[in-house]
């Protein structure tokens, strides 16, 4: 005998807030003749990054066990709240995130300013320096990070490789004004970050690989500088519209630390004009993607 009501289960609840969700809350196009008030299952399943037969096997519940990444690319999907979020870890079977450790989740209302910012480019990185999300004009501009596994969407492990591996978050070249201090800053900010979660085994892990795997990282770790990543200039070489130069600006969220960056030029010069040229021809280039969550 169960005490659950059959709509209680994790299909209903994804299907009951995969309605509830207007198109226009997470960017996509409202055309008009559109029966659904809610989300569509091939949007949700675009917006997560998984297959529609997953997403439809899941509210049919012939899959009732989805990892704690696929539960965590829902719920940003869905724009869930923090107790939603851990309800639907629960629904799992699945122990919900814990207090003090790095969260990659992102608040509805910071989707709600996300989904509004237009055609700028926008990331949003955890506090360990994880991709958790990007929009269309940011892989427009540097590349759709899509390609690369989750697990490895990491600034930190871009910014100082291991054993030669490759730039995962970048797909073309791109220079800063000052390099030497863009390295400081991001070491200066991750142990910022142990701090604040010192108990995190993601962020203990990460330090661990790029402490023992990277000399310039192990060097900058030994000063002990604390600060945070707030600012920087790039020069982003472009295939199509050449080098664009931005200013790239580091925006907190408050508790979680995500950290929020925006890529804009200077209003009005040649850099703008190449941005939206690149936002463009990149729309055209992946026409019916939607802005994407980190676990594709």
């Amino acid at each position: 005998m169960t005490t659950t009501s059959p709509g209680a289960g994790l299909g209903a609840t994804i299907r009951a807030w995969r309605d509830r969700l207007p198109p226009s809350a997470a960017a996509l196009p409202v055309r008009t003749g559109r029966r659904a008030s809610g989300l569509r299952r091939e949007e949700l399943a675009e917006l997560a990054g998984m297959s529609v037969d997953y997403v439809v096997r899941l509210e049919q519940g012939r899959a009732t066990t989805p990892s704690a990444q696929v539960v965590a690319s829902l719920a940003r999907a869905l724009q869930l709240s923090a107790a939603e979020r851990d309800h639907l870890y629960r629904l799992a079977r699945l122990v919900p995130p814990a207090d003090g450790a790095i969260s990659d989740h992102i608040p509805p209302g910071v989707h709600r300013v996300l989904t509004r910012l237009g055609d700028v480019a926008v990331a949003v990185f955890a506090a360990d320096w994880q991709l958790v999300w990007w929009n269309r004009s940011w892989a427009a501009l540097l590349g759709d990070p899509s390609s690369a596994p989750p697990h490895l969407r990491n600034f930190a492990r871009d910014r100082f490789p291991v054993d030669g591996g490759p730039a995962r978050l970048a797909q073309w070249p791109v220079a800063e004004a000052d390099r030497d201090g863009t390295d400081a800053a991001v070491v200066s900010d991750l142990r910022r970050a142990t701090g604040r979660f010192p108990r995190d085994a993601r962020l203990a892990g990460l330090i661990r690989t790029l402490n023992a795997g990277n000399r310039r990282f192990a060097e900058l770790w030994a000063t002990g500088a604390v600060a945070a990543h707030r600012e920087d200039h790039k020069t982003i070489e472009h295939p199509l519209v050449g080098p664009v130069t931005v200013d790239c600006d580091v925006l907190g969220d408050g508790d979680s630390e995500l950290k929020i960056v925006v890529m804009t030029a200077v209003p009005g010069s040649e850099d703008e004009t190449k941005l939206r040229l690149a936002g463009i021809a990149g729309h055209v280039g992946s026409a019916g993607t939607a802005d994407q969550a980190a676990g594709r």
